[in-house]
């Protein structure tokens, strides 16, 4: 069976350790679910500077071509980010299925063992 590429979707800027948490948790829900998640705002932060309009306009740039090559989009949360629109605009130009979760408090997934 073909696991799907789903492109998580969710906060990155104000509260980077709870959003980051939260990012890593709506991971593993979309791994139970079946799919292999993408989010670069769990890796770019690593290597570049958000706080840098140069560095986050390329991390814009880079997610949507990654975003290009996923099955779905799936955005966590009730709070939208600019970065978060964006990318969400970019798949529905590319007509990326997306899914929409609200209820944050559901994503306790721990690592199944």
């Amino acid at each position: 069976m073909k696991r799907p590429l789903i492109f998580i979707c969710s906060p990155y800027s104000g509260d980077v350790e709870t959003n980051l948490k939260q990012a890593r948790a709506y991971c593993r829900f979309a791994l139970n679910l079946g799919g292999i998640p993408i989010a670069p705002h769990l890796l770019f932060p690593q290597f570049m500077d958000d706080g840098n309009p140069d560095e986050r306009s390329l991390a814009l740039s880079m997610n949507k071509e990654i975003l290009s090559k996923c099955d779905e989009l799936w955005i966590f949360g009730s709070k939208v980010t600019s970065g978060m629109l964006l990318e969400a605009t970019e798949a529905i130009k590319r007509e990326i299925p997306i899914r929409r979760f609200h209820r944050t408090e559901a994503f306790t997934c721990t690592k199944q063992e």
